[in-house]
């Protein structure tokens, strides 16, 4: 099993660097995690923000100028998990990948992305986590749950959206060929039973 960590401990190249990662700033340190293997599944926790975009090789930064000691970068066989839980510093990560298919973001996680080239995409959003993505994929199933919210924008051919009573999504700028959505309706609210009560005379 092949484990690359990126840890306030181990820390891999630091270099300055101008990013295209519009919440990075211009002029700061970036650590490189070395040795990524082809990158299948992106999963968010916490204050963390992720820039997510497709090139020639799989590659992860991470603006760590304030990296936390309760932040965690690690891929582990395919799958990229970012974590962090400090409330007053967000983690901010850039991510490169060629053949990315889940994105699962939880927590107040946020993922961004400029135009994605991918021939299928699925992602799950969850508690308040946010996504702004920019596709150009064949194909993407997006659900979208409790109070999470999204913004999609650009192309696909086959397109399916289930998104819970509470999410927002706004897909106004999304073209499909073949689109699918689903709501899911909101809970019933729990009545409490009536009961009949007779009153008994004495006697």
């Amino acid at each position: 099993m092949k484990t690359t960590i990126l840890t306030l401990i181990a820390v891999a190249t630091l270099t300055l660097s101008t990013s295209a990662f519009a919440s990075a700033p211009t002029e700061t340190i970036v650590t490189t995690l070395p040795n990524i293997t082809p990158i299948a599944k992106i999963e968010a926790h916490g204050n963390v923000e992720v820039f997510v975009t497709t090139g020639t090789k799989d590659g992860v930064k991470v603006y760590d100028d304030y990296y936390a000691k309760t932040a965690l970068v690690q891929e582990d066989n395919g799958t990229l998990r970012v974590t962090n839980y400090d409330k007053t510093q967000k983690l901010l990560v850039e991510v490169t990948v060629t053949q990315l298919q889940n994105i699962a973001a939880y927590d107040n996680a946020v993922i961004k992305s400029d135009r994605l080239a991918l021939v299928d995409l699925n992602v799950d959003l969850y508690n308040e986590a946010y996504a702004a993505l920019n596709l150009n994929n064949y194909a993407a199933t997006i659900n979208v749950k409790d109070q999470a919210k999204a913004d999609l924008t650009g192309n696909v051919d086959q397109y399916s959206l289930t998104y819970s009573y509470g999410a927002t999504v706004n897909r106004t700028e999304l073209a499909a060929l073949n689109a699918e959505e689903n709501r899911i309706a909101a809970p019933k609210a729990i009545r409490p039973h009536r009961h009949d009560f007779k009153t008994l005379a004495s006697v």
